[in-house]
């Protein structure tokens, strides 16, 4: 995390990350650990019983939106797509050759960027047909797809549906134009609806709403816009989160250097109060919250695999460039250049950039810390799994939370925060890390 107080993050919306991924922070993992740690975390077989997932990133977008700080492209030509899409496929045959993955069915697969729906139709089943007839995915729990509204055609989505996709994740973030381009979307409202029709009409088994409370220019009147809009639409689920700003988005940058292009966004208690009013208006629709994200219209079938397997300790390959993996416990992410990713692919080498071996405790404080996003955790798994009891090895920080508001029990059957501490988890959860890890900056 950086070294803003708690203070601090009760009021402006300052640089620096906010959200936490995992846990040992990212700034922990290192380039001498691909050698000891990494790579024979992919020469070691499975622990049985793990399960596998597989993470693609497909990095180009048709623009950058200006608070993104994921590795994107929005310069790239139809041959340099295509020549990204065959390393990206060489790369899965060098993993999937592995002690670590070889003859494991995935569990889960998650199309991520960037934007996937960025691919052509072409392009999605070539690289689809070449990377399933390795590793098939038709037994897979889930298979997410994100997309941008203005890439989807009906022939495309048909395509989509066609791979085996269950979870289509639409990233509308708000439904205001001038909201959208302020903020350097590409898509517009009216692409929002007709990519929403058309997936509907494909029967997806699942579609999720992204939105982004406190996006520049944002308002309390089109805030509720927004969630008025998105009930109408009435997806299975809506995914909520709060604005931040990263080091490397285009309005830190600029904030950072005062040149005035963007206004200050908003404040934190000012996000919380527009998610909290999201999830209450989605509650009496009959959608429950299922996390500090997330609102669920049923829960029975509506589900999110990707990350329920990885907040318990799943394996995960992620393929591409920059892309974040978790192989036997260990923890580890590719080069970060499309040079020296697709270099080092093309001389038959798995492309890692950085690794770090958790202990034992820093696996169960991961596992916690994560669980604790779904807003309630059960101190028997962490009994049965790490033999640790959580009542005992957090009594302090659960202290802390009960006088601040933010837990409403600590039980044997449950440790369950209230909606404010639901609504501020990712500033609560460094108080559970390791003191080494307590100031040190997350990325």
């Amino acid at each position: 995390m950086t070294d803003r107080t708690s203070s601090t993050l009760e009021k402006q919306t300052e640089v620096g990350s906010y959200f936490v991924a995992t846990y040992p922070p990212f700034s922990a993992w290192t380039t001498a650990a691909v050698e000891q740690d990494g790579k024979v975390a992919l020469e070691t077989p499975p622990v049985p019983g793990v399960p596998l997932g597989l993470y693609l990133h497909i990095p180009f977008c048709r623009k950058r939106c200006h608070f993104c700080y994921f590795r994107v492209y929005t310069d790239k030509n139809a041959q340099e797509v295509n020549d990204y899409l065959d390393v990206l496929a060489r790369e899965w045959e060098l993993c999937a050759a592995k002690p670590a993955i070889a003859g494991r069915p995935l569990n889960f697969v998650y199309f991520g960027g960037g934007t996937p729906s960025f691919l052509s139709t072409k392009q999605l089943e070539g690289l689809v047909g070449r990377m399933s007839a390795l590793t098939p995915w038709k037994d897979a729990e889930e298979v997410t797809f994100e997309c941008e509204p203005g890439t989807l055609t009906e022939a495309k989505l048909a395509a989509i549906r066609g791979i085996g996709v269950t979870r289509l994740s639409l990233g509308v973030e708000n439904f205001d134009d001038q909201i959208l381009e302020l903020n350097g979307r590409a898509h517009r409202s009216p692409e929002i609806g007709r990519a929403y029709a058309f997936a509907r009409s494909l029967d997806f088994p699942q579609i999720n709403i992204d939105l982004i409370a406190g996006m520049l220019g944002e308002t309390d009147e089109n805030w509720q816009r927004c969630i008025d809009r998105t009930l109408e639409l009435s997806p299975d689920s809506v995914t909520i989160y709060q604005m931040e700003l990263p080091y490397n988005t285009t309005i830190s940058g600029n904030l950072l250097k005062g040149t005035g292009r963007f206004a200050q966004p908003a404040d934190w208690p000012t996000k919380r109060r527009w998610v909290r009013e999201g999830f209450e208006a989605l509650e009496a629709a009959g959608y429950h919250v299922r996390s500090a994200y997330t609102a669920v219209k049923n829960p029975e079938r509506t589900r999110f695999i990707y990350t329920d397997r990885l907040w318990q300790g799943a394996d995960m390959v992620g393929l591409g460039v920059a892309s974040f993996g978790h192989i036997n416990g260990v923890h580890i992410q590719n080069l970060d250049t499309w040079e020296t990713y697709s270099e080092a692919v093309r001389r038959g080498d798995v492309p890692l950039s950085r690794a770090y071996r958790p202990t034992d405790e820093e696996r169960f404080i991961r596992e916690f810390i994560l669980q604790l996003k779904l807003g309630s955790i059960a101190p028997a798994y962490f009994r049965d799994k790490y033999h640790v009891n959580v009542l005992e090895r957090f009594r302090d920080q659960l202290d802390s939370l009960k006088a601040e508001g933010y837990l409403q029990t600590a039980t044997d059957k449950a440790v369950a925060l209230t909606r404010d501490g639901l609504l501020r988890v990712d500033s609560l959860l460094t108080r559970f890390f390791l003191p080494q890890h307590a100031g040190i900056r997350y990325t």
